[in-house]
């Protein structure tokens, strides 16, 4: 007999639950405040819904930035760049403490359940040597011997991302969540991007001032491929309670009227 657990759902425990209830009311009482504080953005999300098109407060990815945990990324900066923005961090690479700073545009996303590419360029990055280090890693930057401009070959060799990329090379990376465990063998996420990417897909990323906007594109395989999607993710290989509210026959043969 089936459980939940074969489509993908991690077993629940009580901290991480906990964790993760913290984690949501902070965002949502953080949500409600800045619409408070900014009325306007209420009109905005309205318009940008009628237009297929969501957008992300500069402020709330800042927010989001300062709440890394001590193991991130310091001093975080997140500047509008459009269409792109900038982000600058203070991190350690090989115990060296360096303040590096890039211009990222987000020229395709990709997203069906076999893939969730995201293809990034950078540009105008450079990194800067805090303190008196002499390690080789400093050595390298001051030296100007790292080349970056080609910041797809030097995220190859980054641990931790290297195993998510694609064929990045020069400025550009092409970074696929899908090769994440979490992720790509989670039965249910795999489905439920499936499902998604047939009704609603992303058609670009782009920023103004204030936000980044998230454009959608409704339908990008037609009508048709959105309820062929649905037959293939929810109910032939959808969980059984699902299955079985459809006609068809059961596991042993026999003829099933569904529900």
């Amino acid at each position: 007999m089936s459980s939940i657990a074969d489509y993908g759902v991690f077993e629940a425990r009580p901290g991480r639950i906990l964790a993760v209830m913290n984690a949501r009311d902070a965002v949502l009482q953080a949500a409600s405040s800045y619409l408070r504080a900014h009325p306007e953005e209420i009109t905005r999300i309205l318009r940008n819904a009628f237009g297929l098109r969501f957008g992300v407060p500069i402020a709330g990815l800042r927010w989001l930035a300062g709440r890394g945990g001590d193991a991130g990324p310091k001093d975080v900066a997140i500047d509008p760049s459009p269409p792109g923005i900038s982000v600058g961090a203070t991190v350690e690479l090989m115990g060296t403490m360096v303040r590096a700073v890039t211009k990222i545009y987000i020229e395709r996303i990709r997203m069906s359940a076999e893939e969730l590419r995201l293809e990034v360029r950078l540009e105008s990055t450079s990194m800067t040597v805090l303190g008196d280090a002499e390690s080789p890693v400093a050595a390298l930057i001051k030296s100007g011997a790292l080349d970056l401009t080609k910041s797809g070959n030097l995220a190859a060799h980054l641990p931790g991302l290297s195993r998510l990329l694609g064929e990045s090379t020069g400025n550009r990376l092409v970074i696929d969540l899908m090769k994440h465990p979490a992720l790509g063998k989670n039965r249910v996420a795999r489905r439920v991007l499936g499902l998604v990417s047939s009704v609603v897909t992303v058609h670009g990323v782009e920023s103004d001032d204030g936000h980044v906007d998230v454009l959608l594109r409704a339908f990008p395989r037609g009508m048709g491929g959105a309820a062929r999607a649905v037959r293939d993710h929810l109910f032939t290989d959808g969980p059984p309670w699902i299955r079985g509210m459809l006609p068809g026959r059961s596991d042993d043969g026999e003829p099933r009227r569904g529900y």
